[in-house]
């Protein structure tokens, strides 16, 4: 039992050879498991008597009331439904349209082509735009060979050589991770576990928009230094799901992007702009009494199943907790998690570590999210990823982060079974590490007293921290290289 505990510490079980086999398992499953749906369906509809793509029939319903000239109709559930009757079968359940007007312009252009050809061409791209922004990820903080050679990880001044210090955000190369990506570049690790990520099949079968999702917070935490007039464009456009919008406009102000907070306000006031002048200012009354059903027949009632939403609400009110309990529960995670935030993003960590956080607590924060959403754990992961293989891993991290990918593997199940929607202790414990490694005091105070639990008989703290610190080599600027973790293989997102 010592022997297992200490392999999910160091994170030595999880080889490079281990992590290809379950991800090329899985990618074949998932393709399997699509093609035999595609193969057996008739008509478009699966043998459980749903429109192949599931959520996506609501997208292409709404989009031909946008091609009549009424746009209005597809806030309506009851006229919503006759048309996805209509579409699908009499027997097809109900499919609701929960997105803001600004996706109208989606929705019709959709509707324009047959559904399959819609439902294809739709994920195909937004899976490219997706792929595209691991990539982002992955070559934006490797080194001097990278796309972005001054995106690297923030240190003290006065270890900054000089010339290198600008406007308090000290940067330079870490030329470690340089030499882990190597002169041949990128392998296709990366992609094989950005394809192989189970929330891709789950995107997939629903039809659903994780991809796109992924694609702009990720992208926009990519280039929020270099190009922040283009990131609040894409956090702007982040609009279409407004749930995600609580901690976005925290980090943007605390953190004093203001050019990139403005960007993002001007895209959102020129999408509704937009809206108003194609559908008429009646469209938002539409939308606005839309929310009301949406509030209380999907989320507060359950209807659509708690199990199958991942969020602190949910889980309050799968035990039995009453909605204003529920309410309560979901209020206490986003202030903690909020006041982290602004302590991580007001500091010099890393930006990776940043990033993942974000991308974490905007899934959080909200108590509508479907395990779909998950798809946004794929930047976090890779952005955590990212400053592990630079800095090092400290204990259980690697563990965390395979656990975290195959969150969504297990999430709607398990939480169908115990109650406990896996997805929300998963994500926190990843906050929580995330915290540690930027030293944030109370995660370090937690640390420590996990560290001395962990001494061996002699008195020797078993802590990997302790051993990376006395096997710690500088590259000449005061940045640490990784020590203890040479020689482990593992290809998770590395070069």
């Amino acid at each position: 039992m010592e022997r297992a505990l200490e392999l999910l510490r160091s994170g030595d079980w999880l080889t490079r050879e281990r992590v290809r086999l379950v991800a090329i398992a899985l990618l074949i499953a998932s393709a399997a498991s699509l093609i035999y749906l595609v193969l057996t369906a008739h008509n478009g509809i699966d043998r459980q008597g749903r429109p192949l793509g599931t959520d996506f029939s609501n997208v292409y319903a709404a989009g031909t009331y946008v091609d009549e000239g009424k746009a209005a109709a597809s806030f309506d559930p009851q006229q919503q439904f006759a048309r996805e009757q209509a579409m699908f079968g009499a027997d097809t359940q109900f499919y609701g349209w929960h997105y803001p007007p600004f996706f109208l312009f989606v929705a019709a252009a959709l509707a324009l082509i047959p559904y399959g050809v819609a439902l294809a061409a739709w994920q195909a791209a937004t899976l490219a735009l997706y792929v595209l922004t691991i990539a982002a990820i992955v070559s934006s903080f490797r080194g001097p060979r990278s796309r972005n050679p001054e995106c690297m990880i923030p240190v003290n001044e006065e270890q900054a050589p000089a010339g290198k210090v600008e406007a308090g955000r000290p940067r330079l190369w870490i030329r470690a991770l340089a030499r882990d990506a190597g002169p041949a570049g990128m392998t296709s690790d990366w992609l094989l576990l950005a394809l192989a990520f189970p929330a891709v099949l789950i995107n997939i079968g629903h039809g659903q928009n994780g991809f796109l999702t992924a694609a702009l917070l990720g992208g926009a935490l990519v280039m929020l230094d270099r190009r922040p007039i283009l990131a609040g464009l894409l956090f702007g456009l982040l609009v279409y799901k407004p749930q995600y919008g609580v901690m976005i406009p925290l980090v943007l102000a605390v953190s004093g992007r203001w050019k990139c907070f403005a960007a993002a306000a001007v895209t959102v006031a020129v999408l509704a702009l937009a809206a108003t002048l194609a559908f008429g200012a009646d469209i938002w009354r539409a939308f606005l009494a839309s929310t009301e059903f949406t509030r209380t027949v999907v989320l507060e009632q359950g209807d659509t199943g708690w199990y199958k939403i991942q969020s602190a609400f949910a889980w309050a009110r799968m035990w039995g907790a009453p909605i204003a309990l529920a309410y309560a529960v979901q209020a206490a995670v986003i202030i903690a998690i909020g006041a982290a935030l602004i302590w991580l993003w007001r500091s010099t960590v890393p930006h990776p570590l940043k990033a993942a956080a974000l991308c974490l607590s905007t899934i959080l924060a909200t108590p509508y999210s479907f395990d779909y959403d998950m798809m946004v754990l794929a930047p976090a992961i890779a952005f955590m990823a990212a400053d592990g293989f630079a800095r090092g891993f400290g204990p259980c991290e690697k563990t965390m982060l395979a656990a975290l990918w195959l969150t969504p593997l297990l999430a709607r199940s398990i939480a169908h079974i115990s109650l406990i929607p896996l997805g929300v202790p998963a994500m926190l414990v990843a906050f929580a590490i995330i915290l540690r490694r930027s030293g944030w005091p109370l995660a370090m105070a937690f640390s420590d007293a996990s560290t001395t639990m962990h001494r061996s008989p002699g008195g020797t703290s078993r802590s990997h921290d302790s051993d990376r610190h006395h096997d710690r080599v500088s590259d000449g600027v005061g940045c640490p290289l990784r020590g203890s973790d040479k020689g482990h293989d593992i290809a998770a997102l590395k070069s």
